[in-house]
């Protein structure tokens, strides 16, 4: 009763929100007609807050739907798209796509082109990158998935190691790597669970997951049965984090769907297996949840199963990305999980081993309409530099993506529409979502990876494509956005059916690189044709009394006036992980003031004048232990 009661507050809190403004513009009017809000929803969405508003509101409307709304496809810039004349995206940061060119030769399997079945659609496409034998070049891990022909017969394809060659170039090492488990593989994140100085690796799959560890010499052991970590049902997103903080990384796993994938419904044979009148595969409305896993790290190589006693997804939602975030800077890392079709949840942690959703409460379980939104990746970072970190998720077509701004209280406003996010994407299915800083600015961006989950759609004028291009917003630093992806290159100009989202600095040349995973295709590793002018740092941090990644350790930066803040974190975006090394830009500032860092033992640090344009190894209880400039790429890497 609660849980209804908040809801129906978030549609007053909304309508109160609209008709505050009451002088909407036309656009805004035009939104509301597109969403197909019915005149007795409208009612009651406005009965909260006033009949004669609501009834005023509605006749506008009324006019609108007079004019039919323009169409806006998957491919094309959205109508009513800000006039870019001085946003970034069109100053010189152009990206190309390199992986081939790079030795990444990969193709991402994930079912039949049709996609009958909810695995084949949603499955695979996990990306990690993870510097495994500490040279100081991130490498490369791709998820693989399958077929229901290979993974019935136990042929599915392996999932791929590249490592990095400090040139600009990979080389696949899977055969000789120990990553041998094969299945219907989903995502990955990283962390040193057992503080041994060398990263180890999780992978998410359709009936159990893997550990393996990271034996420190180039190869890695798969230690999931003595470690207590295979969880089960429909592993998606996780990632690691210290939520107790006594210095060993435990692990969060986020479960999708407690379903026999031989046993799924046929295309269009109930109501929860069509979209749009169009038949499709069934679910996940309508199919049984899985149960999220936490997993508390024991300390001596193993974990125990505290989901239960810490009180983690009682609803069993349909769980996909999920990030590590201490919202409320309490010292106590919480956690947030976008979640498929259901209320998406943040657990509160209560400092005692157990948590608290308190997604409702907080304003980032619905839309701003208080609808269930189908969540898909999710990333945390502070895009105001106001020192609170915000939420970004990606959701469904014909739907709002959130920009959730952190009130510093305890809650957070979704600013979507404010922000310059909201109207661009709403015909685009999102599921990588990343906070980066692509043009070393000092201003964090946003990436979004988009793909359709039903080819069917492209029989029909719906106005949404199965293929879309990647969505790459700008950030003003005014609190809005410029969505720049057509003006960025041509890296970013192809449709494809994305799903995973990492980014990663591989060429440690200053700027970051991403990397887009494609159902049943190549992915897409994107780098800037040239650096621009502007400067940046790297700054890797290692735990002494806190886990040796630093993982959940807060970074201040201060340059002049401008002031930044980051949080070390595993996983993230949508089955993804990116470099744990923190990317900051500066702008065109040469110098920098102090770095500043708050480490979840609860110590704290200060380097004074520490040199722009290098990385910067920070260690608890030593300071800055090493510092090394940028290279230049060769040729051969651009």
């Amino acid at each position: 009763m609660t849980r209804l009661l908040l809801r129906s507050k978030a549609f007053i809190r909304s309508a109160k929100k609209i008709l505050k403004k009451h002088s909407l513009a036309s656009q805004d009017l035009m939104t509301l007609h597109n969403r197909q809000f019915s005149f007795p929803k409208l009612l009651l969405l406005f009965a909260g807050v006033g009949l004669m508003s609501g009834l005023a509101l509605i006749t506008f409307a009324g006019r609108a739907a007079q004019t039919p709304a323009p169409v806006r496809t998957g491919g094309a810039q959205a109508s009513g798209q800000k006039s870019i004349q001085t946003a970034a995206g069109s100053q010189g940061d152009q990206f190309i796509e390199v992986a081939e060119k790079s030795g990444i030769r990969f193709s991402l399997s994930s079912g039949g082109p049709e996609k009958r079945y909810i695995i084949e659609a949603k499955g695979g496409g996990g990306i990690a990158w993870i510097d495994y034998d500490n040279d100081g070049f991130p490498d490369l891990f791709l998820v693989n998935g399958s077929t229901f022909e290979q993974w019935k017969q136990g042929t599915s394809p392996r999932s791929r190691l590249y490592h990095n060659n400090g040139d600009g170039t990979f080389t696949d090492v899977s055969a000789r790597s120990g990553l041998d488990h094969t299945g219907w593989g989903m995502g990955a994140c990283v962390g040193d669970y057992d503080n041994d100085g060398s990263d180890d690796l999780y992978v998410t799959y359709y009936g159990g997951n893997a550990l393996y560890h990271n034996n420190g010499n180039g190869t890695f052991t798969d230690i999931t049965e003595k470690a207590g970590v295979r969880g089960g049902g429909w592993g998606m997103g996780c990632a690691f984090g210290d939520y107790d903080n006594d210095g060993h990384l435990d692990l969060y796993v986020a479960d999708y769907l407690d379903v026999d994938i031989l046993k799924l419904g046929d295309m269009g044979s109930a109501p929860n297996c069509t979209y749009r009148g169009i038949s499709t595969f069934c679910g996940p409305r309508g199919l049984p949840g899985g149960r999220d896993f936490l997993f508390h790290n024991n300390g001596d190589g193993t974990f125990s199963d505290v989901t239960e006693r810490a009180g983690i997804d009682n609803g069993k939602y349909y769980g996909l990305g999920v990030v590590w975030c201490d919202y409320d800077r309490d010292g106590r890392p919480d956690i947030y999980v976008a979640n498929d079709s259901t209320p998406s949840s943040l657990y509160h942690n209560n400092g005692d081993g157990t948590f608290t959703d308190v997604g409702v409460e907080a304003g980032v379980a619905y839309s701003s309409e208080g609808q269930e939104q189908a969540g898909m990746g999710t990333d945390f970072a502070d895009y105001d530099n106001d020192g609170w970190g915000d939420l970004v998720k990606g959701n469904f077509s014909d739907d709002t993506k959130n920009l959730y701004h952190n009130n510093r209280d305890g809650t957070f406003t979704d600013v979507t529409y404010r922000a310059g996010i909201g109207g661009v994407g709403w015909l685009f299915t999102t599921f990588g979502a990343k906070f980066l800083d692509y043009d070393n600015d000092g201003w964090k961006d946003i990436m979004l990876a988009n793909g359709q989950t039903f080819p069917q759609i492209d029989r029909y004028q719906t106005g949404i494509t199965y293929a879309e291009r990647s969505l790459l917003f700008h950030n003003r630093g005014d609190g809005t956005f410029d969505e720049v992806g057509l003006q960025s290159g041509p890296g970013m100009a192809p449709r494809k059916v994305s799903r995973g989202l990492a980014t990663a600095d591989y060429d440690n040349d200053g700027d970051l690189e991403i990397l887009v995973s494609n159902m049943n295709s190549t992915p897409e590793l994107l780098r800037h044709l040239r650096k621009n002018s502007n400067h940046s740092i790297l700054v890797k941090t290692i735990g002494t009394k806190s886990n040796r990644d630093g993982i959940g350790a807060e970074v201040k930066v201060v340059a002049g006036s401008l002031t930044q803040y980051d949080t070390v974190r595993s996983g993230g975006s949508y089955l993804s992980s990116s470099d744990l090394r923190l990317h900051f830009g500066l702008g065109n500032r040469t110098a920098i003031d102090r770095i500043e860092v708050r480490w979840p033992s609860g110590r704290t640090q200060k380097i004074e004048n520490p040199p722009a344009d290098h990385i910067l190894v920070i260690k608890e209880g030593e300071g800055l232990v090493a510092s090394k400039p940028f290279r230049k790429a060769g040729v051969s890497a651009r």
